[in-house]
């Protein structure tokens, strides 16, 4: 072994040390030892060393590309709300937190076959939430199971994960490689995500806590009085207050209807929507906040429609009305509060008191907290004006384009017909499909932009950049002839340690990591054995998605660790059995699949 594998040896275990002591961001950590790499190479002119024009061209990989082109297309499906479309008619009314899973887990894995399982886990955390609100359990007994589903369902196509398409970019570029088509994983992807949901099934009421979410919808001490309108000829007409799902908003209730001007209190589950109703709810503004993006559901103010500005270029505003606000003591029609601020009052709080009568006839008292819709801008217009103390955003309040959600399906829906069926390899049908995204108007190129999960790309970048360290230098060969060696060169056995490798660095750094590293080790052993590389480098996909025994190996389990009030013993209790299961499903499914 040269200097250069043993200085790339070292520079892997010191990137290994410090993501599992969380000394800093991967992204600073992997860009560091990238540094250190090139740093060499350019005071010593070795060629076993990438020059610095090969330590980023992991910034070019097709996989990379795809994985941001694909954050596009999920930014159409979010802002249409086409998700909601998909969920709510599936999920219905579950009376029981296994009856809620039943419904919602496989939803969920299904999606995330075809979608980034970030985004989607985020657009459901609501979803469970309600859920858990409905069945009266705890939503720890559903939250973590949502993101295991997710993970599950992204090992059944190229495009599930951003690491099946990273390893698929490095299949692509390896001379001599077969391409894994687009469901072929599945073979192995789809046994494991049923075994898992079933597991999850049996015991996770069992195993998991019930526990409060670090945010409990009942700890908010405002209450927002809020008053919307059934549209006329929409999807709620017709259907009764429970089946359009108005009954069991998680920190929302429905108060009372307006029906012509006869109000209705006490409203019955079983009340049937008329169009124009006028429907008065009492709740917290995340409530609130979901509530306006309902199909179905449009504002009660015509004040939202004389805004100059357009809506994809609005959101949702919290300002707190000052002694100094010249509306006080006026109500909001009066003080004509549209023209005088250009923006409408989409609902009022004032502590938890009930306000009465219409919302333009709220009288304005110092301290109100009122819910605005106005262009992105009126926080900083607003901000330093003695009218508000206090002017904030909400985050991720635009306004769905619900007209546009078939749209989106469609395009969605397009891109993996054309992707499986060999039509346009992946990054065509992805950048075609984020294209149409962006000119259809689902997405506006902000919203894109947002969408984009940047620390993401930069840590697939510097990984792959130190993955070719890893085969230039040759110490991902001294390790595979290691691992061949512990093996006693059975090809069966070299697959073991690579999926118990794989799992235990997805674990302990981010998963994308994890497979690129193992990726030039495991070529470097196919190679020696002269074995089918393609069992190995399914296993690889798989097994770096497979991460449930901790919170930080995959991002989908640090997203629900907050609301579901979890700690670091109940991933590893429930977690762990399942990744033991995948292990042995891998090891025992790819070769017989493939063959070694």
């Amino acid at each position: 072994m040269g200097w250069e594998a043993l200085l790339t040896l070292l520079v892997v275990l010191g990137v290994l040390v410090a993501l599992i002591r969380n000394t800093s961001t991967p992204t600073y950590i992997l860009f560091a030892a990238i540094g250190v790499l090139m740093t060499a190479q350019s005071l010593t002119g070795t060629d076993a060393l990438p020059t610095a024009q090969e330590a980023v061209s992991g910034f070019g990989n097709s996989g990379l590309v795809t994985v941001a082109l694909l954050f596009v297309v999920v930014s159409g499906m979010v802002y249409t709300g086409a998700l909601d479309r998909l969920a709510t008619p599936l999920l219905g009314h579950p009376g029981t937190v296994r009856g809620a899973q039943l419904r919602l887990l496989p939803l969920v894995s299904a999606l995330s076959a075809f979608l980034n399982n970030t985004p989607l886990v985020a657009m459901f955390i609501p979803v469970a939430k309600e859920l858990s609100k409905r069945t009266g359990i705890p939503a720890s007994k559903i939250l973590l199971p949502l993101s295991y589903a997710a993970i599950l369902g992204g090992t059944c196509t190229i495009i599930g994960t951003s690491t099946n398409l990273v390893v698929n970019g490095l299949i692509n570029a390896t001379p001599g490689l077969e391409p894994i088509g687009f469901f072929e994983i599945a073979w192995v992807g789809l046994p494991v995500s049923l075994a898992g949901l079933l597991y999850i099934y049996v015991f996770s009421d069992r195993i998991l806590p019930a526990r409060e979410g670090a945010i409990n919808l009942r700890d908010d001490p405002r209450r927002y009085t809020a008053e919307v309108r059934v549209a006329a000829g929409g999807p709620l007409v017709g259907k009764t207050v429970e089946n359009a799902g108005l009954r069991h908003l998680p920190g929302l209730y429905l108060a009372e209807i307006d029906r012509k001007g006869r109000v209705l209190p006490a409203v019955a589950s079983d009340e049937v929507l008329e169009g124009d109703d006028g429907l008065v709810f009492v709740g917290i503004v995340e409530s609130v906040t979901d509530l306006h993006r309902m199909p179905g559901i449009v504002p009660a103010t015509q004040e939202i429609f004389k805004l100059t500005a357009p809506r994809e270029d609005r959101c949702l505003i919290e300002a707190v009305v000052s002694s100094a606000c010249p509306l006080v003591g006026k109500s909001i029609r009066e003080g004509r509060f549209r023209e005088r601020y250009e923006a409408a009052v989409l609902a009022v709080a004032r502590g938890q008191e009930r306000l009465q009568g219409k919302l333009g006839d709220i009288v304005l008292q110092t301290g109100d907290t009122l819910l605005l819709e106005s262009h992105a801008s009126f926080p900083q217009r607003h901000s330093n004006t003695q009218d508000f103390y206090l002017v904030s955003s909400i985050d991720d309040s635009v306004p769905r384009r619900h007209h546009r959600a078939w749209v989106a399906l469609i395009i969605l829906g397009a891109m993996v017909v054309a992707a499986a069926t060999g039509l346009l390899s992946m990054l065509n049908a992805s950048l075609l499909a984020g294209g149409l995204m962006l000119a259809t108007g689902c997405c506006t190129g902000q919203e894109a932009r947002r969408s984009v999960d940047w620390s993401v790309l930069l840590v697939i970048g510097a990984a792959l950049g130190l993955g070719d360290a890893m085969d230039k230098s040759g110490a991902a060969r001294f390790v595979a002839e290691g691992l061949m060696g512990l093996a006693g060169g059975e090809a069966w056995l070299v697959l073991f340690i690579v999926v118990v490798v794989t799992s235990l660095f997805t674990e302990l750094i981010t998963n994308n990591a994890a497979a690129v590293l193992v990726f030039p080790i495991t070529l470097s052993a196919v190679e020696a054995m002269d074995a089918n590389p393609t069992p190995f480098l399914v296993a690889i996909m798989v097994a770096a998605s497979a991460s449930f025994a901790t919170p930080f190996g995959y991002q989908t389990n640090l997203m629900v660790y907050g609301p579901g009030g979890y700690c670091f013993k109940d991933y590893l209790r429930f977690g762990m059995p399942l990744n033991l299961l995948v292990l042995v499903m891998v090891t025992t499914l790819a070769p017989l699949v493939w063959g070694l």
